[in-house]
C-alpha cells in the first residue's frame, strides 16, 4: 500500500484563514476541525499525521481544514492565542469550583452566533471548492444524510461548542459526522429545538462522536454527560467516549474518528 503524499498549505475559506492538509492532489472528503480557546490557529494540525496513519490509503480522499478563530488574544497576554468568542475564565472557574457550571447550559454565550456565522462561511466555501467530486458510492444519502458531498465537522473545547452550534443552526447541510472533543452544553433551548426530530431534526442523519475526560478541570465531565443525555436520541448515532484524563483529546477517540472517516470513504 502506498502512503498518501501530504500537501500542506495556508489558505482562506470564507471569512477565516485556515491551515489545509490534503491527503493527495484530488481529495473529495472535507474534515474540518476547530481549535479551542487560547490556542494558536494551527493547534490541531498535529492530529493530521496520526489520522493519516490510521486511514492509510483512504487518506488520499481527505482534505483536512483547520480554521483560525477570529478573536486575537494578544492584548490579554496570550500572543498567538485565538478565540471563537471572548471568555471570562475567572468566572468560569468560579462556577466550576462551586458546582454551578450547569447555569451556563441554557445561556447563549455572547459572540457564539457571530463566530458560527463565520464558520458557516468556511464550511460553505470548503464544500464548494473541493478539488474532486466524491465517487457515487460515497454520496451522503447512502447513510440517510442529505444528498451531496459528505463531510466531517468538529472541534475541541470552545471549538466543539461552535461546531455544534453551527451544525444545528447554520445555513449548511448537517455534517455526516460531528466531532465533540471535550465540549459542553450551551444554547440549550436553541440546540434542543434544532436537534429535535419533531423540530428541525438537524442531527437525524448525523453520527456524533463525543469524548470527555473524567478529570477535566476546565469543562466539567457532568456537563458533557448532560450534552449527550439531552441530544443523543435525536442523532443518527451518538458515541460518547469517557476516558480517564484531563481536558485533552485521547488517542482512542482519534482511532474512532478515523474509523468513521473510513466509513465515509468506503460506502458501497
Amino acid at each position: 500500500m502506498n502512503n498518501p503524499k501530504k500537501s500542506f498549505h495556508e489558505s482562506s475559506f470564507g471569512e477565516l484563514a485556515c491551515t489545509v492538509v490534503d491527503g493527495s492532489d484530488q481529495p473529495w472528503l472535507p474534515v474540518i476541525l476547530c481549535h479551542g480557546y487560547g490556542a494558536p490557529g494551527d493547534d490541531l494540525v498535529g492530529l493530521t499525521d496520526y489520522l493519516i496513519a490510521k486511514l492509510g490509503d483512504a487518506a488520499k480522499a481527505v482534505r483536512f481544514v483547520y480554521p483560525v478563530a477570529p478573536g486575537d488574544l494578544a492584548d490579554q497576554g496570550m500572543p498567538g492565542g485565538r478565540a471563537w468568542w471572548p471568555l471570562n475564565m475567572a468566572s468560569l472557574q468560579q462556577l466550576l469550583q462551586t458546582s454551578q457550571f450547569d447555569q451556563l447550559h441554557d445561556q447563549t454565550p455572547p459572540g457564539i452566533e457571530a463566530a458560527s456565522g463565520q464558520l458557516v462561511s468556511v464550511v460553505q466555501s470548503v464544500l464548494n471548492n473541493m478539488p474532486a467530486d466524491p465517487p457515487e458510492s460515497a454520496g451522503s444519502s447512502a447513510m440517510g444524510g442529505e444528498a451531496g458531498r459528505p463531510y466531517v465537522l468538529g472541534g475541541f473545547s470552545q471549538g466543539a461548542m461552535v461546531t455544534m452550534n453551527t451544525a444545528l443552526t447554520g445555513d449548511i447541510p448537517p455534517p455526516d459526522v460531528l466531532v465533540q472533543f471535550s465540549g459542553t452544553l450551551v444554547c440549550g433551548p436553541q440546540w434542543i429545538e434544532a436537534a429535535s426530530k419533531s423540530g428541525s431534526g438537524r442531527l437525524k442523519a448525523t453520527r456524533v462522536l463525543q469524548s470527555h475526560g473524567s478529570q477535566d478541570q476546565i469543562l466539567p465531565f457532568s456537563s458533557a454527560a448532560t450534552l449527550a443525555d439531552t441530544l443523543h436520541e435525536d442523532a443518527l448515532e451518538w458515541e460518547f467516549r469517557a476516558f480517564q484524563g484531563p481536558h485533552t483529546i485521547e488517542a482512542g477517540t482519534l482511532d474512532h474518528l478515523a474509523q468513521w472517516i473510513l466509513d465515509l470513504t468506503d460506502r458501497k
